[in-house]
């Protein structure tokens, strides 16, 4: 761990500014202002954030107190930090590049990867990101780094490892030779086979800091394993993964491909269905029943193809990646149109870092209107998470997390993947496009 604190202050340069000030009051100027997603935006309005929330909403441009700091977002359009449910912020998004290092780099070089995967989504308007799947005690550490405002990144909510029969998708002795396998195996307490070894592996993963639970129902394309991606566990190890989580307070997130899978999960409680490549009316029809949420990691099929047609995957992943891309944009099309429940998620760590936003144009595609689909990365996201009260929206009393773009992200989507100015907390961490730092001592 003493690795883990040196790597983490030797990155930590980008230390937001403000995060010092003696200033703790900061009145942002918005030209328009996009409040409530939802609703239509606010014409000139004037967001006064105190202690890291927001206190008040104001009509017009107010002049700040004595003391406080101004940001002059009179020329552009403010919205709330933006939510990313589905990241994996060790993994850099380049498959040849982590399997060329996976023998050489321990705990601390993920750490700085971390590090600076988390600069990059918060540099590009993700104010918080829910961690699908990292070694537990790292992504901890980093959560908390964070949150002390020792390194700049997204408020994070944690899984740990994704939970995962032995064989299945989150097995990490999958397509290793015997020599790695065993010592691999060694250190995996994610897998579990029946009722009473899911229940266990649920408890040791919140031992080590799980915020929410994942757990593989299906197979997965990035598996070294020629397994498809239909589903791998059983209803009874779903239910005592489900029923152990919620027990603890933990949501569930479920990886998840194939309808049968996605199917087994919603019945047996499951929270969210990430991805959801093949859906049909039935397992439709259960998730509006049971208000599961979708979270359709759009980007993810399309970059995963690419990366196997140009030769950067193993040869057992290439037809399950090629079966995901076919299948997922008609199926989340349907489930849209249904009406199932949709929140903003990626899987970057499969795409890149701080391409995030690319997943908003995907998502009007398949049917969400702009409005809709920055409602899902923002209220929805937080209601995914439980924290519809803190989060989502710009209303007094909530975390003080804004964006500001150049144009109008309400007719045109794409415009924020060019995000201008990022606050989080209070704290101003992009400001016109340039990141905010403080000199380092005696400079």
């Amino acid at each position: 761990m003493k690795t883990l604190l040196l790597a983490a202050l030797a990155c930590s340069v980008a230390v937001p500014a403000l995060a010092q000030s003696s200033s703790k009051v900061t009145y942002v100027q918005a030209g328009r202002l996009l409040d409530k997603p939802g609703q239509a935006p606010r014409g000139n309005s004037t967001l006064i954030l105190r202690d890291g929330k927001v206190a008040e909403v104001r009509d017009g441009f107010v002049a700040p107190e004595a003391g406080a700091a101004l940001v002059d977002l009179r020329d552009k359009f403010v919205l709330p930090g933006l939510i990313d449910l589905h990241v994996h912020l060790f993994s850099e998004g380049d498959p040849v590049k982590e399997r060329m290092n996976a023998l050489t780099e321990d705990e601390a070089d993920e750490f700085v990867i971390g590090i600076e995967d988390a600069r990059r989504d918060l540099e590009a308007g993700f104010t918080t990101v829910r961690d699908l799947g990292s070694n537990p005690r790292a992504i901890r550490a980093l959560r908390d780094a964070v949150e002390r405002g020792a390194i700049a990144g997204p408020r994070i909510v944690n899984a740990g490892r994704m939970i995962s029969v032995s064989g299945g998708h989150g097995d990490g002795t999958n397509g290793l030779a015997e020599e790695f396998a065993d010592t691999v195996a060694h250190h995996q307490i994610n897998t579990c086979n029946g009722p009473d070894d899911c229940r266990r592996a649920v408890r040791q993963q919140i031992g080590l800091g799980a915020q929410v639970i994942k757990f593989a129902a299906t197979g997965g394309v990035l598996s070294n394993v020629a397994g498809g991606l239909g589903k791998q566990m059983t209803d009874e190890e779903m239910q005592a993964i489900v029923e152990t989580a919620h027990a603890f307070g933990r949501r569930v997130a479920v990886h998840a491909h194939a309808a049968e899978g996605v199917r087994g999960a919603v019945e047996a409680g499951a929270d969210s269905i990430e991805h959801g490549s093949f859906l049909d009316d039935a397992t439709i029809a259960a998730m509006k029943t049971r208000g599961t949420w979708l979270v359709p990691t759009m980007i993810a099929p399309v970059t995963a193809l690419a990366n196997a047609r140009a030769g950067k995957l193993p040869p057992a992943t290439i037809p399950k990646a090629e079966a995901a891309a076919a299948s997922a944009a008609a199926s989340h099309a349907r489930a849209i149109k249904a009406g199932v429940k949709v929140a903003f998620g990626t899987d970057t760590g499969v795409s890149r870092h701080g391409e995030n936003a690319k997943e908003f144009a995907l998502l009007v595609r398949a049917g969400l209107t702009p409005a809709g689909a920055i409602r899902a990365a923002t209220l929805d996201a937080a209601d995914a998470l439980g924290r519809k009260d803190q989060l989502g929206s710009l209303e007094p009393g909530k975390a003080a997390d804004l964006i500001a773009v150049s144009g109008d992200p309400l007719q045109d989507v794409t415009v924020l993947e060019r995000v201008d100015t990022v606050v989080r907390g209070g704290v101003v961490h992009k400001l016109g496009g340039k990141r905010q730092v403080f000199p380092q001592d005696g400079g």
